[in-house]
Order: C-alpha cells, then sequence, then structure tokens
C-alpha cells in the first residue's frame, strides 16, 4: 500500500511530540476492522537533531459503506475523534489516541493514524478483565448519565436509540431464521426453541421495560476482540456503530459475541452485577435498574445465531453455535431466578 510520507511523518512527531523530519515504514494488516483495512505501520522515525526513534502507529482506512438502518456509520468513528469527546474518558477506559485524522469526501474515505495498543484481547481476556470492562464500562455510561457534559448534545452522528430494536423487528422479519425455529426440520433441541420464540411472543412487554431503562451512550460492539486489557486499563477499539442506547445493552455484546462459550454463565454472573455497581457509583439505579441483560442477549444475538447456524459449513461451526444457544437458555434459567 501507498503511504504518505508527509502525513506520516505528521502523525508521528504527535506521537513522539517532536518534530520527525523523516521515517521509513513497512506495514502489516491487523486482524480486525471488518468493514476497514487496519495496518500496523513500523519502522524508525529521525527526528530534526538526528535522532532516530522506533515506532509502531496503526492506520486505519474506512472507505464508505452502508449499514443497515444507520447510513451514516461509516464516518463515524472520524467524526467522534474529530469532537470533544475525548475528554469523556478516564486513564482507566478509553479509547486509541488518535494522531492524525483526515477524511476525503470525494472519495468518501477516512484515515485515522492511531496509537498501537499492546494488551490482552479476545478470547485470551480473563474472568477478571471480562468484569473490570463491565465495571469502567458502567462507571463511564453512570457519569456521563449522570453529568450530562454538553459534548454530548454536540454529537450529530450517533446511531438512534431504536437501532437495537429496528435491527431485532427486521430480522424477525426474515421468513429463512423465523419459519425455520418453528419448522419440523428444526435440529435445535425443543427448548432452545421455545426460548427463542418465547422473546418473539413477549417482545412488545419486554420492549415496554426496556424502553423504560437509562438512554445511555452505548458503544454497540462491546465485544472481546474490541477490548484491549493494558496494565490494568481498558481500551475499546470500532466506535463506528456507536449512539444512544439502553442500560446493559453492550453487556450482551460482551457475554454473547463470539466469546469465551464455556464460560458464558460465569461472566454473565460475574459482569451483570460488576457492571451495575461500576453504573451505580453516580446515582441510585435500584428504582430504574430493571435487569434485561438477559433478554438483550436474545434480542440482539438470537436470530443472528440462528442465521449463522443456517449458513454454517461445517458441523463443528454448527454445533459451537448451538452451544452458545444452549449456554443462553443456562442464562435464562439463572435471570428468572435472580
Amino acid at each position: 500500500m501507498n503511504i504518505k510520507l508527509e502525513t506520516l511523518n505528521y502523525a508521528l512527531s504527535q506521537l513522539f511530540k517532536t518534530n520527525i523530519i523523516s521515517a521509513e515504514c513497512q506495514t502489516v494488516p491487523l486482524h480486525g476492522g471488518t468493514v476497514g483495512a487496519v495496518y500496523q505501520v513500523t519502522g524508525i522515525a529521525v527526528t530534526a537533531d538526528g535522532k532516530k526513534l522506533p515506532y509502531r502507529i496503526v492506520l486505519k482506512i474506512q472507505k464508505k459503506w452502508e449499514r443497515y438502518g444507520d447510513p451514516s456509520s461509516w464516518r463515524r468513528e472520524f467524526d467522534l475523534y474529530a469532537s470533544d469527546l475525548g475528554a469523556t474518558f478516564s486513564d482507566s477506559f478509553r479509547w486509541p489516541i488518535c494522531y492524525h485524522a483526515e477524511i476525503n469526501d470525494d472519495e468518501n474515505e477516512f484515515q485515522l493514524w492511531l496509537e498501537y495498543v499492546d494488551g490482552v484481547s479476545g478470547l485470551d481476556l480473563t474472568g477478571d478483565m471480562y468484569e473490570q470492562a463491565a465495571l469502567e464500562l458502567g462507571r463511564y455510561q453512570g457519569k456521563l448519565y449522570a453529568e450530562q457534559p454538553a459534548v454530548l448534545q454536540s454529537l450529530t452522528n450517533l446511531s438512534h436509540a431504536d437501532l437495537m430494536k429496528n435491527t431485532y423487528l427486521h430480522y424477525r422479519s426474515w421468513p429463512v431464521v423465523y419459519n425455520y425455529i418453528r419448522s419440523e426440520d428444526c435440529e435445535f433441541p425443543m427448548h432452545v426453541r421455545e426460548m427463542l420464540i418465547e422473546i418473539d411472543e413477549n417482545a412488545d412487554e419486554i420492549f415496554t421495560r426496556i424502553e423504560k431503562l437509562p438512554l445511555v451512550l452505548c458503544h454497540r460492539d462491546f465485544w472481546v476482540t474490541n477490548l484491549i486489557c493494558a496494565e490494568g486499563k481498558i481500551i475499546l477499539l470500532d466506535w463506528d456503530t456507536s449512539g444512544w442506547g439502553y442500560l446493559g445493552e453492550d453487556l450482551a455484546s460482551l457475554i454473547a459475541d463470539e466469546a469465551d462459550i464455556d464460560h458464558m454463565v460465569e461472566y454473565y454472573q460475574r459482569c451483570v452485577p460488576a457492571y451495575y455497581k461500576g453504573f451505580s457509583e453516580y446515582g441510585d439505579v435500584s428504582p430504574i435498574a430493571v435487569n434485561c441483560v438477559y433478554e438483550l442477549i436474545l434480542l440482539v444475538f438470537g436470530y443472528r445465531l440462528v442465521e449463522w447456524y443456517l449458513h454454517a459449513e461445517d458441523d463443528d461451526k454448527k454445533t459451537q453455535l448451538l452451544h452458545t444457544l444452549q449456554k443462553i437458555y443456562e442464562i435464562k434459567t439463572i435471570s428468572a431466578q435472580g
């Protein structure tokens, strides 16, 4: 790929807080970035007084694309970095530092030059890290909810509160998944089928409860691959789906989105209380915090898991997805008891 050396020098000048006059570079694609291209850029930077500094930085290139129900999401991360949202984070919960951002409206593309964060991510996260992520998320959302900083009103490109509901309704209206769990050909155990159908039958009442919860700034892609735990701090990547959502919505992703299946129930039991503990540090949530996390998990991922199962190309993947649905059923049992 071609990197503009002038832009690279500028980004590195911001990184090192000194004037970089030249830099050699090598690029390696990074995992992730399902809707954008993400690269690790490394090399040696040279300062104005001749010092040579090894560096590692991330370049994210995002082209325009359209997400269902959220057409402006492709450029949201650029817009958020251009805003004052960064000032709302803490040392223990933040996004990667952005050293340079530029957008080309003619080509419908933007570039972000970002901090490289070296830490633990994905399925390497431990239970303690899951719990810490839930606690810090609760603190962050609770602080914003209590203080309502002016920046929240200035953010014009956020996903809407009804995005999750509309996405669920869109899936529910799709005969391929809707009819499958009700058909004689369905390979799911009866209790799993009944769990999915029960959510559909009670969706109106469930959404009435959810829509009484506090409206908070959600990341909406709060899954393990977007979380990095580094030196006891949580750094959160990929903010293109973020917007207004309901208390607990992000926990659905943390617990159920391609997560550690064998520990899903344990992490549910650990993360939900940690999340509410963090949120309650900024106000009493007991009158309003109805625990809807189990319902949110099924509303967000139920039909997605059915879709992935139907399109899985091997039996191992199907078994894994069915195992995930079984764990959600076990969470349902815990939720009913608590």
